[in-house]
């Protein structure tokens, strides 16, 4: 699937040429990139689930838990933070302010960072069910 959001990047040297050069990150290395910048804010019970032949809103879903509305904005702003320096920028995002359900859409990776009870509610990992899990190291 074609990537809707913004182009991301990671830096690469040329070794003849000595320059900087900037290479795409796919899809699936945003979504894991991702979830090592959650991780890097002690993100719970991280996962990314591959939705990409079961829905066209996007290929891969992130979901993560914190411990107190702080540490999901925390998390979220990593997310987001991390991604910009790749040269990638959020479609949107919603209620990080808020901290308790915390969305960041990056066309094809969207990003749900929750509160533990709120996560549960919502189970989103029973609605995709059916989606296949990619392991994060």
């Amino acid at each position: 699937m074609q990537s809707r959001a913004g182009v991301s990047f990671k830096f690469k040297i040329c070794k003849q040429q000595h320059k900087w050069r900037l290479i795409k990150l796919n899809s699936k290395e945003k979504a894991l990139k991702a979830a090592h910048l959650a991780l890097d804010k002690k993100a719970e019970d991280v996962i990314i689930l591959n939705i990409s032949k079961l829905s066209s809103i996007a290929d891969y879903l992130l979901i993560c838990s914190g411990a107190s509305d702080k540490q999901v904005q925390a998390i979220a702003n990593s997310i987001e933070d991390g991604l910009k320096k790749n040269g990638t920028r959020p479609l949107s995002t919603e209620g990080i302010r808020d901290g308790r359900w915390a969305l960041i859409d990056y066309g094809d990776v969207i990003a749900h960072i929750f509160l533990e009870p709120v996560r549960e509610f919502y189970n989103l990992e029973g609605l995709w069910s059916e989606a296949p899990r990619i392991e994060v190291k």
